[in-house]
């Protein structure tokens, strides 16, 4: 299968290709065009002439395509989340899971087409009206990763749509298949065209002609920290808005009253869930020391029962990790782990036993006596390795949870009302989890972090809207004569 890009709702290729390898069986599933820098200009001189007629289509008219996009991912759910789960790897049933998300966005941001709310409020002076609106932007750029191909890509391109933006969206290398579907959808509803351009290609030619184009003005990037700092460097220098999601190191806090079965199956969902390459993924579990040992008990217990294989596979719970880069990565944190004095409970190899050795797999992996401020315990591995620290009491389970530079998620279980309410008010993170597990956002609430792991912005939500809008305030002075304000107040 050879891809194309979608530039103003045309069909286009470019140069060299890649392969875009199943990380389960390591089979070449397409092979995607690479733009450059010219490309991207085509795409963004497109995108500008359209946006100036999108924007003066009403947005109640705007989210009409928003609908039928849902609808239209509605119908290829089975589909869309199959082409997922072969070339991301995650299982089959997160691969519906995500899909699902993509089609509640759809729904959600069609909603706001008649919302966009401003604020009306009274005016100092007399006989004059004062209003705020929001208005478009312009042309935005989406950057997004390839552990949600479709559900962070529809969080960033729905509200900019419904907003009165066009887009040009660059998915990751790895995972391009969702973004090709996208633009047959995007095509079939009859969004016109220019309003969507999705360009494959390199971060370092694609993305960065994005952010120096002087006509895109908003840039949202999803990934890690260290290409997000970059992000964000040469954003400021063009004076771009840069909207950034970037990484994690999460904890699940179990404390003395907690009910153990369900935090086992919190943490293992959120450790292990997608491999580990969740950016809310559970990395550290912090237990309090009058349960740390029956925790990790059950723990390894459950872990014995986990399936690992093709997430198309009805019956696995945990398939590969997208490449063979990510392998070494997580291998050789695993081994820095080993060096700094924690105890490796299970795992912590490369499998390579039967078709596992076709693909990139890694053994779900438990440390236990973790220093609270060793390598494993503060940087992001993004794999299915898990730390376990023991702390004594909620006070420093809440520093350990806040000792990481990131701020992402974090979750507690308790029974305590007080413990609860105490913990939500002092863990630092974008969003807190009271009795379950550091992921499954709602696409109805912000979603995003702090410290490390974001610039203030958030995806989803209507908060998302903020990214891509500008506020206005308009006054309405029907007074017939000039009226100063703070002046003419008396």
């Amino acid at each position: 299968m050879k891809l194309t890009h979608f530039i103003n709702g045309e069909w286009l290729e470019s140069g060299h290709t890649k392969e875009v390898l199943n990380p389960a069986t390591g089979e070449v599933l397409a092979h995607v065009p690479m733009a450059d820098a010219d490309l991207v200009a085509k795409a963004v001189e497109g995108a500008k002439t359209a946006q100036k007629k999108w924007a003066k289509v009403p947005a109640p008219k705007r989210a009409q395509y928003l609908y039928a996009i849902g609808r239209l991912m509605e119908e290829r759910k089975e589909h869309l989340s199959q082409v997922l789960t072969k070339e991301m790897g995650k299982v089959i049933e997160e691969g519906r899971g995500e899909v699902q998300e993509g089609i509640d966005m759809a729904y959600y941001m069609a909603g706001e087409g008649r919302r966009l709310f401003g604020e009306t409020t009274p005016s100092e002076l007399a006989d004059k009206f004062a209003m705020s609106v929001r208005a478009p932007i312009g042309v935005v750029g989406l950057i997004t990763p390839w552990n949600f191909p479709v559900a962070i890509a529809t969080w960033k391109s729905f509200p900019a749509i419904v907003a009165g933006n066009t887009f040009l969206w660059k998915p990751a290398t790895e995972t391009p298949m969702m973004a090709y579907e996208m633009a047959k959808i995007f095509e079939e509803v009859g969004l016109p065209e220019g309003v969507a351009n999705i360009v494959f290609g390199s971060g370092s030619e694609v993305g960065t002609a994005m952010i120096e184009h002087p006509d895109v003005k908003v840039i949202s990037f999803t990934g890690s920290t260290e290409t997000g700092s970059k992000v964000a460097e040469l954003g400021g220098r063009h004076l771009k808005k840069v909207s950034l999601e970037m990484g994690g190191k999460n904890a699940v806090i179990v404390m003395d009253d907690a009910n153990l079965d369900l935090a086992v199956d919190g943490i293992l969902w959120s450790a292990f869930g997608t491999a580990g390459q969740r950016c809310t993924a559970c990395s550290r579990v912090i237990a309090h020391k009058d349960v740390k040992k029956e925790l990790e008990t059950r723990l390894l217990e459950k872990m014995k029962h986990l399936t690992i294989g093709d997430g198309t596979d009805e019956s696995v719970k945990i398939g590969p990790v997208i490449n063979t880069a990510a392998l070494e990565k997580i291998h050789g944190y695993v081994e820095i782990g080993k060096q700094d004095g924690a105890t490796l409970l299970a795992g912590g190899e490369i499998l390579k036993d039967g078709d596992l050795a076709k693909g990139n797999y890694y053994a779900p992996t438990l440390f236990t006596d973790v220093p609270w401020d060793s390598r494993i315990a503060q940087e992001e591995i993004f794999g299915p390795v898990v730390s376990i620290i023991e702390v004594s009491s909620l006070d420093e389970a809440i520093e350990v949870n806040n000792s990481v530079k990131y701020g992402l998620s974090s979750s507690i279980f308790s029974q305590d009302v007080n413990t609860i309410f105490t913990a939500q008010r002092d863990l630092d993170t974008g969003i807190v989890y009271v009795n379950a597990g550091t992921t499954g956002a709602e696409i109805h609430l912000p979603f995003g972090g702090t410290k490390g792991t974001g610039n203030g912005h958030r995806d989803s939500g209507v908060a998302a809207l903020d990214v891509y809008t500008e506020w206005k305030s308009v006054y309405v002075d029907f007074s017939g004569k000039l009226q100063r304000a703070q002046i003419d107040t008396n």
